[in-house]
C-alpha cells in the first residue's frame, strides 16, 4: 500500500483534467522538478494507484442518441460467466458488481431507442443466468 501526501493527490486532480498534461505542466502546478513529478507517477503508477490513461467524449456526437442505467439481478453463482458475457456488449460502457435489489449496474450506450431495446431484450435478458432487469433511461449525462 502506498502512502499519498497532498503533493501526490494534487497531481492525480491534475491528470483526472487532463491525463495529456505535460510533466513540465504538473511539475510547476504543484511546485516541484519535473523530475520529481515524473518520479511521483511513475511510483503511484507501479503501484497501482494510477491504471491507465482514457478519453473521454461526447456520446451524442458519436452517434449514441439513447443511454441508460440497466440494473440486472443475475444468478448469484454465475456472476464471473455473467461479467464476461456482458463485457462482450460492446455498448456496455461501465458494469459494476453491487449490492442491493439488484446485482450489475450497466451503463448502455445506443444509437436510438429502438437499440437500446435490442441490446436490453435480446442481448442482456438473453443471457440464461440473467433473472430480470430495470432500465433507466438517461436524460440528460454530463461526465467526469
Amino acid at each position: 500500500m502506498v502512502e499519498l501526501d497532498e503533493t501526490d493527490h494534487a497531481i492525480l486532480r491534475m491528470l483526472k483534467k487532463d491525463a495529456r498534461a505535460s510533466m513540465t505542466a504538473i511539475a510547476d502546478a504543484v511546485h516541484i522538478s519535473r523530475a520529481g513529478a515524473h518520479a511521483r507517477i511513475k511510483r503511484m503508477t507501479d503501484a497501482g494507484v494510477i491504471t491507465g490513461y482514457t478519453v473521454r467524449t461526447d456520446p451524442m456526437l458519436l452517434g449514441h442518441h439513447a443511454s441508460a442505467y440497466v440494473m440486472v439481478a443475475i444468478e448469484q453463482a454465475s456472476w464471473q460467466e455473467v461479467r464476461d458475457r456482458l463485457r462482450g456488449i460492446v455498448e456496455v460502457e461501465h458494469m459494476a458488481l453491487m449490492g442491493g435489489d439488484f446485482d450489475v449496474l450497466l451503463l448502455v450506450r445506443a444509437r436510438d431507442n429502438r437499440d437500446l431495446r435490442r441490446i436490453v431484450l435480446e442481448e442482456i435478458q438473453a443471457i440464461p443466468q440473467v433473472r430480470s432487469s430495470r432500465t433507466s433511461l438517461i436524460f440528460e449525462d454530463w461526465g467526469g
